[in-house]
């Protein structure tokens, strides 16, 4: 193996850069199993820029950059690309790194129990005399550690570390292969405000630096934030490419062109619950409280007690760590933690909840903030995913009904309007938002009277977190009781009509529909004292009252 040369990836280029554009993609179309994914799409990229792709989930985003980058090699889609002017026919994703073009995916590329350090020289390892030179590879690491600003000794394992660090590592992978052209897929996706914010800064160094970027993104309030050009696709064609930098280039214009329309309101007017306020709750949950699974002295969920009225959506907010999620994953057949006390309640009864089937027989259903993992069989069809938690209702003698089972996976893919050629299309090739709604097909299917919804719109576009927002409605117009967490406020703002809030595993406060606000939310998921003893639901209007398995 020839040495990797050590050497600053700021040295500056002995000829000034060519003039135009660094990247031209012209007339990109692309096909899979005869339905047409990039139709003419044509997109070009100044150089030191970062270009925000925009447009709902589907649209092409991913695809055209993985024909950039090689994933889909030259020859398997029409049309041409220019790099510098040049054409490039890249073969594979090493033709087109040796270029200086480097994608990080949405699905991190990093081996959980090697170094941070055996992860950035990946198949790229310095070495001397055909030997791996593990002292340059440690140096080199630090040094790109300290470039994006990551403090963790380069010998610390991947898996050791949180996800926000581990894009900064991946960023470090990119530089260490001399990136000129950075694309990086939904990077701020699964990360909090904190290594978002972190993230975004990092990019504005890169671009002080001369580095190109391409950043996939559905945060419009990022894309503002960071991108100089947008260039918005739909339903495989690209639309227009505007600057961001321009006044009119507002979130409404860059949604408009997603869509196709405009989105008078981010949310579908819903009458709020308008039932008694001395109602009964279908759940009510009481001093519940939750060890961690292997931390036992931590409580990640400590005495919490919230109820949920029929044809209510209520909110629960709070920053990472508050103990949202694992509220929720240990309600739902204590699929997370160390129960040690609490009880759950539903219509006024007593339930046990030790075991998702308990729980799925009381009519409790859990939508996981991770679909992919929990939610879904990715390598399984459209029907069958709507089917898992149903099966016992469409089988005859012991044996499901598949022709019964394609008709209903067909009845919901027409009403939950999910974008897929048949019911029998593996729900892995779909995208995000439309498996999202597989997953609540699956669980409207069953019949619950309680839905706990987490993070029910995470990675999906503005018009199908609208279609989803209309499925939630509408559910409660039915009568089903909505317990719904986000990390999007504006969400909580829009669609709840009572918000809790957490921190460290506590209720800090409860919030009403007309008291709510931003700042009033944010003030109670920063407070460290826990919410007074929980309000009945009649007597919620003060702020200050009360607080994987799927």
């Amino acid at each position: 193996m020839t040495p990797v040369p050590a050497r600053s990836p700021r040295t500056p280029l002995s000829a000034p850069p060519p003039a135009g554009p660094v990247l031209e993609m012209r007339s990109i179309t692309k096909t899979f199993s005869g339905v047409r994914a990039l139709s003419e799409v044509t997109l070009s990229v100044e150089r030191g820029e970062v270009h925000a792709l925009c447009g709902e989930n589907g649209a092409g985003k991913s695809t055209l950059m993985k024909v950039l980058s090689g994933v889909h090699p030259h020859g398997s889609y029409g049309g041409e690309i220019l790099l510098d002017g040049e054409p490039c026919r890249f073969k594979d994703i090493r033709a087109s790194e040796q270029r200086g073009i480097v994608i990080i995916h949405q699905e991190l590329a990093l081996v959980p129990h090697l170094s941070i350090a055996e992860n950035v020289f990946l198949g790229n390892e310095p070495s001397r005399h055909g030997i791996i030179d593990w002292h340059e590879a440690l140096r080199r690491a630090s040094e790109l550690l300290r470039r994006v600003g990551l403090d963790e000794h380069p010998e610390t394992r991947v898996a050791d570390i949180g996800v926000g660090k581990q894009q900064l590592v991946e960023i470090a992978k990119a530089l260490a292969k001399d990136v000129r052209l950075l694309i990086l897929d939904e990077p701020t996706a699964a990360l909090n405000d904190e290594d978002s914010a972190k993230l975004l800064r990092l990019m504005r160094e890169l671009k002080d630096q001369g580095i190109t970027s391409i950043i996939i993104s559905h945060k419009l309030n990022e894309i503002a934030r960071i991108a100089d050009s947008v260039t918005i696709l739909r339903d495989g064609r690209s639309i227009e490419t505007l600057d961001v930098r321009d006044p009119a280039t507002t979130e409404e214009r860059i949604i408009r062109g997603m869509v196709g329309r405009d989105l008078d309101s981010r949310f579908p007017d819903r009458t709020p619950y308008g039932g008694p306020a001395d109602a009964d709750p279908v759940l009510r949950i009481r001093d519940w409280t939750v060890r961690h699974p292997l931390d036992r002295g931590r409580k990640v969920v400590d005495g919490v007690s919230l109820q949920v009225r029929r044809g209510e959506i209520v909110g629960v907010a709070g920053l990472m760590g508050a103990g949202r999620t694992e509220l929720a994953m240990s309600v739902f057949g204590r699929s997370y933690g160390r129960y040690e006390r609490g009880t759950v309640f539903k219509d006024g009864r007593e339930v046990r909840t030790r075991t998702v089937p308990e729980a799925v027989a009381h009519g409790i259903a859990y939508v996981t903030e991770d679909r992919k993992h929990y939610g879904l069989d990715l390598g399984d069809s459209v029907s069958r995913n709507i089917s898992l938690a149903s099966l016992g209702s469409l089988a005859r003698r012991g044996i499901v009904d598949g022709h019964e089972e394609r008709k209903v996976a067909e009845r919901y893919r027409r009403t939950m309007n999910i974008k897929a050629p048949n019911v029998l299309e593996p729900v892995g090739r779909l995208s995000g938002g439309n498996q999202q709604k597989v997953v609540l097909s699956k669980w409207i299917l069953a019949g619950p009277d309680v839905l706990i919804l987490d993070e029910p719109t995470r990675g999906v576009d503005v018009g199908a977190k609208f279609e989803i927002y209309t499925v939630i409605d509408r559910l409660a117009a039915e009568g089903k009781a909505i317990l719904l967490i986000s990390s999007e406020l504006p969400e909580l703002l829009g669609m709840c009509d009572r918000i809790y809030t957490m921190a460290a595993g506590r209720l800090t406060g409860e919030v009403t529909r007309e008291d709510a606000t931003q700042e009033v939310l944010m003030r109670h998921m920063t407070q460290d004292s826990p919410a007074p003893p929980a309000a009945t639901a009649g007597t919620a209007g003060t702020a200050s009252s009360e607080g994987h398995q799927a």
